[in-house]
């Protein structure tokens, strides 16, 4: 928010006087609004939160230069920060105060909205109650402003707070009214680009449940979050108890949904609410939902052009439908899914899986599978096509396939001989050990190795690589699935790949990105037995200084150092305390110095000993309270 004020500064008329150092009241009259761009702050997985205007918003004169220089000082004031709470909370009362009477021009102002967020962040009860009861009257004018809409998701966000509060009867009724006044327009505002974002975080504080995804806005990306947890993108969750009155709410909302399954099932503004609603039902009123599942399947149903195939087919290959029914086969209970199954998906799996929208459904359907005996049909039905898949470059197909083998101990030894004979890699045997080079590079033998057609069947040469042969470019679905083949009950072919390949082509794997998750899957995963672990973790000593000195490979050395006895500690250290002052200099190396207490095992090292015994008794011994 500070950032995007800052941009719009130059582009706006101040009054002179932004360079006061405390507010002075704020003018009369402040009305209007000006437009700007920004995301939502609890998308689930629906479209960008930008466009043009609407004719409303044109229609809103903006806020006159005094009115919008006092807010950027005001702005200035709460990022400078208090000397104390009690001079916070006084000079945030003084701020409401001159914001009553002008609340719905504020939250339509870019700058004034801005500011008024902050203010909710540290709002009292009361001042968020009245600023509720104020907005829920000009809902309109508020709920479908680009502005209007993030302060009222912000106020929204601020009720878990008071969840514990006593006499929040003042709250509970603010919200009670603002449900109601969206139930008037409610099919208007689950279309409304911005409205839409309204009601979705209001269907998830009326569940007690809210979702943080952080800036997902496009496609792409959004499935790539949902299908690799290890991004560092993961949703926080905020769970809380509710009134009574807020289920009810919640309820006759869903009923809203229910009546106008048509509009969110075609629409691509209105289906993430009712994404939304199946995801906080899911968590709190499973019932409901599996109703609510039920109704959309029926309605699909009755759709369908043609008689000679399943009705949802048509629906799992159109963008706005597909993310609908993957968010219901996320939440199907188990009898439903087994009906999903049997009458939509089997033998459609290998041609949904070809397509360009509707292999993420059967992504969906692979993480989703209840049983390890129906994932095994799945399993057998989809293993045929796995290689046109991997031609197609569906990687998601793949590695969620290898999870949900892990998941369920099935079939693993099956899907690591197809995968090898995709990347021609299982005959003749030899070949085998290169797996983890072309896996990660999801590349086959021929094309990593450069062979021509004569090759194409010869036996591995166990010689030290050209530079064409070394390890590049790491692929993101490539470290995922090997990081899947190492968590298997056996991965000793993967074990014995990465065993043999080069000390530098190790470390490069430490040091990419994606590849890097490899190494905390090495070191996390059960079945790895120990000893064949320390000889691939042997094979990186004399590269701990590049490692070091490099953002990924650093992360991996700090594992690695977490998980080793005293004995690998203290060889890591003096290789790394040869080269102390390189690492100190180094902005990712100087962080390995502290960590690792190097200055200590130079100057201290009994007392360095003693630390580190110390620390991996603690880790043991936290490690064994999680086991029990």
């Amino acid at each position: 928010g500070d950032k995007k004020l800052k941009k719009r500064k130059k582009r706006e008329e101040g009054d002179g006087a932004s360079d006061m150092k405390t507010p002075e009241a704020a003018p009369e009259g402040i009305s209007g609004e000006t437009e700007r761009d920004r995301e939502g702050a609890t998308v689930t997985r629906g479209p960008e939160r930008k466009g043009r205007r609407g004719a409303k918003d044109s229609q809103r004169p903006g806020l006159d230069p005094k009115s919008v220089g006092y807010f950027r000082r005001v702005s200035e004031m709460l990022e400078k920060g208090f000397e104390s709470q009690e001079e916070k909370h006084l000079f945030i009362s003084n701020v409401f105060g001159e914001v009553r009477g002008n609340e719905v021009a504020v939250s339509t102002d870019a700058t004034g909205s801005l500011v008024l967020e902050k203010l909710l962040e540290s709002a009292s009860r009361l001042q968020l109650c009245q600023l509720l009861s104020v907005l829920s009257h000009r809902l309109g004018d508020v709920c479908c402003h680009r502005c209007g809409g993030h302060v009222l998701e912000t106020a929204l966000l601020q009720i878990p707070r008071f969840r514990e509060a006593k006499e929040c009867g003042t709250l509970e009724a603010a919200v009670v009214q603002l449900c109601t006044r969206v139930k008037e327009r409610f099919l208007d505002y689950a279309q409304d680009t911005h409205s839409s974002f309204v009601l979705r975080t209001l269907i998830q504080v009326l569940g007690g449940f809210v979702t943080h995804l952080g800036n997902q806005t496009n496609r792409k990306s959004s499935r790539t979050l949902n299908s690799a947890k290890h991004s560092g993108k993961v949703s926080q969750v905020t769970e809380f108890e509710v009134p009574g009155s807020f289920s009810e709410e919640l309820q006759g909302l869903i009923s809203c949904v229910q009546e106008n399954i048509k509009v969110f099932v075609t629409s691509g503004v209105a289906s993430p609410v009712f994404q939304v609603a199946l995801e906080v039902l899911h968590r709190k009123l499973p019932p409901v939902c599996n109703q609510l599942c039920r109704s959309l399947l029926d309605y699909l149903a009755l759709r369908n052009p043609s008689a000679e195939c399943s009705p949802l087919l048509m629906f799992l290959k159109d963008q706005t439908g597909s993310r609908l029914l993957e968010k219901v086969i996320e939440v199907a209970d188990r009898k439903l899914f087994k009906k999903l199954y049997k009458s939509h998906f089997r033998e459609e799996l290998v041609p949904l899986s070809l397509h360009e929208i509707a292999n993420f459904a059967v992504q969906r359907l692979l993480a989703a599978v209840p049983t390890a005996k129906l994932f095994r049909k799945l399993f057998d039905e989809l293993c045929p096509g796995l290689e046109a898949v991997l031609a197609r470059g569906h990687m998601g197909v793949i590695t969620q396939l290898a999870a949900a083998c892990a998941k369920h101990k099935a079939r693993e030894d099956e899907l690591l001989r197809t995968l090898m004979e995709a990347f021609h890699c299982a005959d003749p045997d030899s070949r085998q050990i290169a797996c983890v080079s072309l896996f990660a590079c999801l590349l086959t033998y021929e094309v990593y190795y450069s062979l021509g057609e004569e090759q194409s069947t010869s036996e591995h040469q166990c010689c030290q690589p050209s530079t064409e042969r070394r390890l590049r470019d790491v692929s993101f679905h490539g470290s995922l699935l090997l990081q899947h083949l190492l968590h298997f009950q056996d991965p000793s072919a993967v074990l014995l790949s990465l065993a043999a390949m080069m000390e530098d082509d190790l470390v490069t794997l430490a040091c990419d990105q994606a590849g890097s998750h490899v190494f905390d899957a090495l070191l996390s995963s059960g079945s790895v037995p120990e000893k064949r672990r320390k000889k691939i973790l042997g094979k990186l000593k004399g590269q701990y200084v590049k490692m070091a000195c490099n953002k990924h490979g650093s992360r991996v050395l700090d594992q690695i150092w977490n998980a080793a006895t005293i004995g690998v500690k203290q060889n890591i250290a003096e290789e790394l305390t040869a080269r102390e002052s390189e690492l100190r200099s180094d902005p990712f190396g100087h962080h390995i110095v502290r960590n690792f207490a190097l200055a200590h095992f130079l100057k201290r090292r009994q007392d360095w000993e003693e630390h580190q015994a110390a620390e991996i008794k603690r880790r043991k011994m936290f490690a064994d309270i999680l086991e029990d």
